[in-house]
């Protein structure tokens, strides 16, 4: 199969060797002379976050909805749920949160950088016939900040999450230094002090190597770090850089230890693109953690694109997707062009009128995430089914949602007005715990279900 920027005319035709990995693109001439015009105005550790990289490198599709790749294995989280031990449960979420990384395009490719305030929600049907719901929202330009939430009611899950991308230009290399974490709990589960359980994730860092010579290469390298202090247990895994003479592409290592005595319960070891293995570090004996050679990601569903709104990902970068698809650089350039101008032009006119900028759909907060979905989800106070109608009141998310008329609003200023409607009502009301301050909008906003009978 020839390589994805090969097949645009960037990249040279000649394909990789058998020997060579799937992800290495070799530039021609024209390309590299594209990357060396951009490259011979930086410095090494110059920030490329406000450099304009040219189109073919990028791959048709916002961060916000990349981010879903990490979301594509449902079934781990799932069957850790159903684990009684909570070793055995963080095996799992470790599996859990090295499972997305081998849904990567085939070429070295970088998502289109959201703009300020652009949004993105999607679902998945899950195996056990209930369903995962995910939104996510651009709350920072400079510097970059996507937030996400992702929640399964039925389920007790829940993940709040934080991306931080920083961007270096480092010689024949460039990197993408993958700040923030992920927040994941089990809603469900306490332990004896009744805290829940809760996991925080951090992610690698993603390096593209022979900028200026050799062939293009996309590595994970770096720490991945998973934690829930709640059990005692962390665990550390090193994503490894090739070397010059040794090592292969791909490679991790890892331990799972106890943190008050730094005792190691597992060893952890393979590559993330293809298999990974685990080894009790008692008795010895090893098995397959998890296999991407035969794993089957659930992609995320979306609703068509004539029910989004004007700043929801696939909407608003659809010209530009179809253009890198079809592999017209030059339209997908202007294009570009023309949503970034305009974010420019709208970040004047904040300043000008100094109004500050604030998300729709989430609001600020004390926490490493920075940010929470602004309604309240306390499961201690909404059950499931509710849960779900509040988040349907969030953002459209199934096909045939309508927006309310109320979506515009900054995230913490709806969550003012619902919590001043709340205080109004007498404690006897059943609605009086309720944040959905305004049902008519939340019974427009839901899908409409046609009777076939």
């Amino acid at each position: 199969m020839p390589h994805l920027l090969s097949s645009i005319g960037i990249l040279g035709k000649s394909s990789p060797t058998p020997s060579e990995p799937e992800d290495v693109d070799v530039v021609d001439d024209e390309g590299q002379g594209i990357l060396m015009g951009i490259i011979s105005q930086l410095r090494p550790g110059s920030d490329l976050t406000r450099i304009t990289l040219p189109t073919f490198i990028l791959e048709p599709k916002s961060m916000l909805e990349r981010i879903t790749n990490q979301l594509q294995h449902p079934e781990i989280l799932l069957e850790a749920r159903e684990k009684t031990n909570e070793v055995e449960r963080f095996v799992d979420i470790v599996r859990w949160a090295l499972s997305g990384w081998h849904i990567t395009p085939k070429a070295v490719k970088k998502p289109l950088n959201p703009i300020l305030g652009e949004y993105f929600t999607c679902y998945w049907d899950l195996p056990n016939k209930t369903q995962a719901y995910y939104i996510a929202e651009q709350t920072s330009h400079h510097p970059p900040k996507s937030s996400y939430f992702y929640a399964s009611p039925d389920n007790h899950i829940r993940v709040d999450g934080l991306l931080v991308p920083k961007s270096r230009f480092l010689g024949n290399s460039a990197a993408s230094l993958l700040e923030g974490v992920a927040q994941l709990k089990f809603e469900d589960i306490k332990n004896a002090k009744g805290e829940v359980e809760t996991y925080n994730i951090t992610q690698p860092n993603m390096y593209v190597r022979g900028i200026l010579f050799g062939r293009l290469k996309f590595e994970l390298c770096e720490h991945s770090i998973i934690t829930c202090a709640n059990n005692d247990l962390i665990c550390d895994v090193d994503f490894k850089a090739k070397g010059f003479i040794s090592g292969s592409y791909n490679a991790i290592e890892g331990t799972i230890k106890r943190i008050s005595t730094g005792e190691v319960l597992y060893e952890i070891s393979g590559h993330w693109n293809e298999v990974i293995e685990i080894k009790d570090a008692k008795t010895k004996k090893k098995w397959v953690l998890f296999d991407a050679l035969k794993s089957t990601p659930s992609a995320p569903q979306v609703r068509p694109l004539e029910e989004q709104g004007e700043f929801e990902s696939r909407k608003l970068w659809h010209k530009v997707n179809q253009a890198l698809i079809a592999k017209n650089q030059t339209v997908a350039t202007d294009e570009k062009s023309i949503i970034e101008g305009q974010q420019r032009s709208d970040a004047r006119k904040r300043e000008e009128d100094n109004v500050e900028f604030h998300p729709k759909l989430f609001r600020q907060v004390n926490s490493p995430t920075e940010f929470l979905i602004y309604k309240d989800l306390d499961p201690s106070r909404h059950s499931p089914e509710c849960q779900k109608e509040i988040i349907f009141s969030i953002a459209p998310i199934s096909p045939g949602q309508k927006f309310s008329k109320d979506f515009e609003i900054p995230g913490y200023k709806k969550l003012e007005k619902e919590h001043a409607v709340r205080d109004l009502q007498p404690a006897s009301d059943p609605l009086s715990f309720n944040p959905l301050n305004n049902v008519e909008d939340l019974k427009e906003s839901l899908p409409v279900i046609e009777d076939t009978i």
